[in-house]
């Protein structure tokens, strides 16, 4: 090889547009199916935008910190998916009704929504034993109704449109045993956008959420954003170019004016006369001495009881719609192993609770008041005496 084409290699250039024969094809012009690097970095902008504002709003709702690392965009289809993410998983649809045409799929690890909606009903965020129910999932959907709401407006901003979301769908998934293609069959057409954050809430998660986008809907953000910043700059005005003048014709000098006395300032070591006052020049600081309005500053005050219980009444009304499960306690005992074996129809287990004692009322595993058993229409029922502090 001498580095000199040939005929051959001159004429494949001219008909391939540039693309030496057997190069690679651009992923642009291969159908579309591929996003470009600068597109990426757009689908990036966006993702950071939008989790940075909905950050915000999960802190307000488990009061406790939340950090969303800065996200990272690749291709990925959905063995990779199945193959990297922990089972089971919850699946959260956010579908866009106004603005755009599409919708994407949000992946959360089962014990992170499981501390996210402890912590969102007033718990410690500890309280994750037992199966992800339908609390569970009707918590997380109102937590991440709130959180892509407030991203979605953060996106109206910066597409200069109106951008609305669906109430959003939750959903335990296994990833394979039951998946249901035809929920998300425009996730696994082939390729689609992963964007995986690491969040952060307190002491308690430290984790990896993920976000997925079909490319055609990626795509019509990024077109949005490029439109966006098209039209910001054909509106920005342009200086006017500079027209040249005409030398004007040769005029007699005009007159000089009088030169005026500068006032007259004390010789050095001289005292100024009473109200005189010293001339200053342009840009000069006014001299000591002379009257400045100068007012104190005023700082509000802090009280130190500060009470959470307001904070709590602030979010409380964003989850009046949960269900919650009641349980009522006659009593505990412990048993042996062994004398748990020999249990049988008729055997008497003696509790700890003295007959007539209050009883103890649950709310979700926790001890919230005391109250006395009733019947109500052949019904056993409680009175509820005594509310736990």
């Amino acid at each position: 090889m001498d580095g000199v084409l040939s005929q051959e290699e001159i004429t494949a250039l001219l008909q391939n547009g540039g693309d030496m024969p057997g190069a690679a094809p651009d992923a642009s012009a291969s159908g579309g199916t591929q996003v470009t690097a600068e597109e990426r970095d757009t689908i990036g902008e966006i993702a950071n935008i939008s989790m940075g504002t909905a950050a915000t709003t999960l802190f307000s709702l488990v009061n406790h910190k939340v950090d969303i690392s800065t996200p990272v965009v690749d291709m990925a289809t959905w063995d990779d998916i199945v193959n990297q993410y922990e089972r089971p998983c919850v699946f959260i649809r956010i579908a866009y009704t106004v603005g755009l045409d599409g919708s994407n799929l949000l992946v959360l690890k089962e014990q992170d929504v499981k501390v996210i909606t402890d912590l969102m009903m007033g718990g410690d965020g500890m309280n994750t034993e037992g199966e992800l129910g339908e609390l569970h999932l009707s918590a997380i959907s109102e937590a991440m109704n709130q959180m892509m709401g407030s991203a979605a407006t953060s996106l109206s901003s910066m597409l200069d449109k109106t951008i609305d979301i669906s109430p959003p769908e939750a959903n335990l998934i296994d990833l394979k045993d039951s998946l249901d293609e035809k929920e998300i069959d425009e996730f696994l057409a082939g390729d689609f956008i992963k964007i995986s954050f690491k969040m952060e809430i307190g002491d308690l998660v430290d984790s990896t959420i993920m976000q997925l986008y079909p490319i055609s809907f990626a795509k019509e953000m990024c077109e949005s954003v490029k439109s966006n910043m098209t039209k910001d700059v054909q509106s920005t005005p342009s200086a006017p170019a500079p027209q040249p003048q005409a030398a004007p014709p040769q005029q007699a000098a005009p007159q000089q004016p009088m030169m005026q006395a500068a006032p007259q300032q004390p010789m050095m070591g001289q005292p100024m006369m009473p109200g005189a006052q010293m001339p200053m020049m342009p840009g000069q600081m006014p001299m000591m001495g002379q009257p400045v309005n100068v007012q104190q500053a005023q700082f509000q005050s802090f009280s130190g009881d500060f009470n959470p219980a307001i904070f709590q009444k602030e979010n409380i009304d964003l989850i009046m719609d949960v269900p919650l499960e009641v349980t009522v306690e006659l009593g505990r005992t412990t048993k042996s192993i062994q004398e748990i074996l020999d249990f049988a129809p008729g055997t008497i287990i003696e509790l700890d609770k003295i007959a007539g004692e209050p009883i103890d009322v649950l709310v979700n595993g926790k001890y919230v008041a005391k109250g006395e058993v009733v019947v109500i229409e052949e019904s056993f029922g409680v009175r509820i005496t005594e509310i736990i502090k």
